[in-house]
């Protein structure tokens, strides 16, 4: 097997395009997308069985399939003989979260990449992190990736953890569709409901989502043009989802068999299944879930997975439509390597390795109304997968990667060079104004034009705050947060002030000495500055019942434990701090409040 160029370009024109685009390239002699995979065994995912052929790719899509096809001028040809050449793979429900590891954004952009998964979903971002993700993504050699917004119910599954501007809370039909309404300004590519509370017997359960109000959420967002996917886990509310018209279920439903009115409601209302098999294995995908083994704990998720498996295999023999996602960024589950995972338990649950193939192909391209892609067939993106053997016989043949293309660009094989920003960490640091938030603006937003957001501890005995922005006395504007603590010991609640756009590239403040802020209230209240992977620095701030402007300097703040985890205490850089935390504390289930106003540096 050999990689040749037909018709080598100036290395100096080639150096160019690269640097202008900023994307991956393959060798110095291969400029263009444009590429003929010869001799390859094609499986094109539209129900056709394996044939021998050639595919020419062309401005990213796919131009011609047959045999004796001829390279155009300047079109790199790739010789695949031995090799299967298949539809690059979906992931449709993944958490690039900062707390799973990789962490950051171009390393998982790249396991995915590495494991020809060509478009992915990533459920975790909050509608304001969307355009600088998408910017960022745009700048690497990535997946396409699609961002779901957010929907819950107060202290339900998602919402339990975050505030408003993170995961939308909607309790009434009136709320959902208002809240849909204001996601869409966004422009997320579908919607993710966490209808379903139960905590799979191992936790107190959250709150669900009442039919009325989801049947409002999806009316909605489907005038919207947006497809919505559920967290569903339970099958009475499967049937709920189903009733309410979603377009697929999110998770396995796992407290007992799909049931026949269960399959007609799904068949009725074109409802999909993403049974995210990855993330209920009892050992887990990397194995960490062993050490529990015989704890009754483990046992339930053996019970809850036997019946998930069978789930599978009952909706897809009755007709559901069967798409890939993984859940991956949760525990245990790690990017890329689940994805693979999934279809091998996909076969696990009884479909065929052809059948599982297409599930995480073109069966999940539909899922999301993507009709440009999922197959190989002329005119589609040409997201493809080269892997030696034959997975639609052998599903682990999957694991054989040998080249990935995405839109007709080379991600992975050898010779590939991919741009220096997927071996890089963090987006460069910004250059900021002094002024962090004065409040005056009347759009909510801070003076950097990020949006604020609420942070308090969270579970459902949660606390409860109020934050407003209020007159304050002798004119100008403040800052206002109310709370009632849960009855943790460990109970707060405070308000973010990102630095940046949806806090995603880091800021750097090192031209100044500390933080000033004028400050009053009834609780103790502290300074947390947040950076990259978690990274956290604090100080307390003196607060009393009357205005007073005080000064933290940097030099004062300390390292605070990682987030959910042990490690060692980070020192202070200043280059890599994302957000300014205000929180307050008090005795357990107390009332307590706090007011700041011209947050700055100095």
């Amino acid at each position: 097997m050999t990689v040749t160029v037909s018709r080598a370009r100036p290395l100096a024109l080639l150096t160019a395009l690269l640097l202008a685009s900023g994307q991956a390239c393959v060798v110095a002699s291969a400029a263009d997308n444009d590429v003929l995979i010869r001799n390859a065994l094609v499986f094109d995912a539209t129900g056709r069985a394996p044939y021998a052929a050639s595919v020419l790719v062309q401005d990213g899509r796919i131009a011609a399939i047959g045999t004796g096809l001829k390279a155009p001028a300047h079109t790199r040809q790739v010789d695949a003989k031995g090799q299967a050449l298949l539809p690059g793979l979906f992931d449709l429900h993944t958490h690039w979260t900062p707390n799973a590891e990789p962490s950051t954004l171009p390393q998982i952009a790249t396991r995915y990449l590495d494991a020809g998964v060509t478009t992915v979903s990533d459920f975790h971002q909050p509608p304001e992190a969307y355009a600088p993700r998408r910017a960022w993504l745009q700048r690497i050699a990535a997946p396409d990736v699609k961002f779901a917004a957010r929907m819950s119910t107060p202290l339900g599954h998602g919402a339990d953890w975050g505030d408003e501007n993170t995961t939308r809370w909607v309790n009434s039909p009136d709320a959902a569709t208002a809240a849909v309404k204001q996601v869409a300004a966004y422009r997320p590519d579908f919607i993710k409901a966490f209808t379903d509370g139960w905590r799979y017997s191992n936790a107190a359960d959250n709150s669900s989502m009442d039919e009325e109000t989801l049947t409002a959420l999806v009316e909605e967002a489907h005038r919207q043009h947006l497809r919505v996917f559920t967290h569903t886990v339970m099958v009475k509310r499967g049937k709920t989802a189903a009733r309410a018209g979603v377009d697929a279920l999110a998770h396995s439903v796992q407290d007992g068999p799909a049931d026949a009115e269960l399959i007609a409601l799904m068949k009725q209302h074109g409802t999909r299944y993403s049974p995210s098999l990855a993330v209920y294995l009892p050992e887990r995908v990397d194995g960490s879930g062993k050490a529990r083994a015989g704890t009754e704990a483990y046992r339930q998720r053996e019970a809850n997975f036997a019946n998930a498996l069978r789930n599978v295999k009952t909706l897809h023999d009755a007709g559901i439509p069967i798409v890939l996602g993984t859940d991956a960024g949760m525990t245990g589950t790690p990017h890329g390597t689940s994805t693979l995972r999934e279809l091998e338990l996909f076969v696990q649950a009884g479909l065929t390795p052809t059948e599982a193939l297409v599930a995480g192909t073109r069966a999940s391209a539909e899922a999301l109304a993507l009709d440009d892609r999922g197959s190989i067939e002329v005119g589609k993106r040409a997201d493809l997968l080269l892997v030696t053997g034959k997975p639609w016989e052998r599903i682990g043949d999957i694991r054989n990667t040998w080249q990935v293309y995405v839109a007709g660009r080379q991600v992975v094989g050898k010779g590939v060079q991919l741009p220096e920003g997927n071996r890089a960490t963090l987006l460069p640091p910004l250059r900021i104004d002094a002024l962090v938030d004065d409040f005056e603006r009347a759009d909510q937003r801070t003076a950097l034009d990020t949006l604020r957001n609420d942070d308090a501890d969270g579970g459902n005995d949660r606390t409860v705050q109020v934050t407003d922005v209020i007159d304050r006395d002798g004119g100008g504007k403040a800052l206002s947060m109310q709370a009632r603590l849960s009855s943790k010991d460990d109970a707060y609640a405070g308000v973010i002030l990102p630095l940046t756009r949806g806090s995603v590239a880091p800021a750097d403040v090192r031209r100044w000495k500390g933080v000033r802020v004028d400050v009053r209230g009834d609780a103790t209240v502290r300074l947390e500055a947040r950076g990259l992977q978690g990274r956290r620095w604090a100080a307390p701030v003196a607060a009393s019942g009357t205005w007073q402007t005080v000064e933290i300097p940097f030099h004062a703040l300390q390292g605070q434990p990682p987030y959910r985890a042990k490690g060692p205490l980070p020192a202070w850089r200043g280059d890599d701090v994302q957000q300014l935390v205000f929180t307050g504390t008090g005795a357990a289930g107390t009332k307590i409040w706090f007011e700041i106003d011209n947050v700055r540096f100095y």
